[in-house]
Formats: structure tokens, sequence, C-alpha cells
């Protein structure tokens, strides 16, 4: 079977029991694909097991190649490329240098975040979203399983354990 192309759906009401149930559902040996909902649950990261982003650190890396090129880019201009003495200071002022080095490195940290954040969650322009339930952007949650990554479990019992766990509908999904 295909991965990524047949899932099971279980939808939920309510957030407190979205949680007990994916907390119920993997300690039953299902693997959860993905959980949609229409807005942020507290703790529901650490119930799917997922583990801290790495974003900061990019950040911090994109962060530090804007400071050392704009000091770079100022200290060649202002030293070698145009050499000025502007009201009687040297030609490398490191403190005139700050505020474009500030600005510089908040370029490059947000541009690099949000280009490592569209490349991570592979967001392209011209990708086509996946809708599992349209209701998962108004007032229910969905617990996604794709059946394929759960060879060990039956589908009726993949079903029969998101029911015992408080879904309120259980449905099939296909993506072909």
């Amino acid at each position: 079977m295909e991965r990524d192309t047949n899932f099971i759906l279980g939808v939920f009401d309510d957030e407190d029991v979205l949680l007990h149930a994916v907390k119920d559902v993997r300690s039953s040996g299902v693997k959860i694909h993905e959980v949609y909902s229409p807005y942020p649950v507290h703790g529901l990261d650490e119930e799917l097991g997922y583990r801290r982003s790495r974003l900061p650190i990019a950040a911090f890396l994109f962060g530090m190649l804007g400071t050392s090129l704009a000091l770079t880019m100022q200290f060649y201009m202002m030293s070698f490329d145009w050499p000025m003495i502007i009201g009687g200071k040297d030609y490398a002022a490191f403190p005139d240098f700050i505020p474009v080095t500030f600005e510089m490195t908040v370029l490059l940290a947000s541009f690099g975040m949000v280009g490592v954040f569209m490349v991570s969650s592979n967001l392209k322009p011209w990708a086509q979203p996946r809708i599992f339930d349209l209701r998962s952007t108004d007032d229910k949650h969905i617990m996604a399983i794709d059946i394929a990554n759960n060879p060990t479990m039956e589908e009726a019992k993949i079903k029969e354990v998101l029911k015992a766990s408080g879904a309120t509908e259980v449905n099939n999904k296909s993506f072909d």
C-alpha cells in the first residue's frame, strides 16, 4: 500500500478529548500522521512527540551572516573602495556602522527564517494543499492516521481505537 494516500480520520469536538485521544491512540501502538486543529492546542506537540524546533538556530546563523556581511561591506567601502574622512573621523569608525549592521542582521535573520520554514514545511507556491476535512478550519479537530504506516494493525482495529478514544466520527480519506 502506498504511503500518504489512504488515511483514517478521527473527528473530535473538544480539545481535551483530543489530547486524551492522542495519548490513548499512541499508547495502543497506532502511528498518528498528523492532527489538524482550527486553533493551537496547548500540549498537543508534546503528546504527539514532536521535538523542539531548530528554527532559532537558523535565525542565529542567518543573523550572524547578516552582521558579518554588513561589517565587511561597510569596512571595505569606507576604507578601501572609496575612503573618505567624514567629520574628522577615521575611515573605519565602527560606532557609525552600528545602525546598518543592526538592520542587515535583522533583515537576513528574518528572510533566512522564512526561507528555512518554507523549505522545512514543504510549502511551495505551486503545491496543492491536502484538505483532510474542511471542518478542521472551523470547529473540529481532525486526527489523520496513515494506513500504510500501521501495517501491523487492521483498519477496523484502528477505527475501533479511535471510537473508543472519543472520536465523534471516523472516516476514510483517499488522495489519488
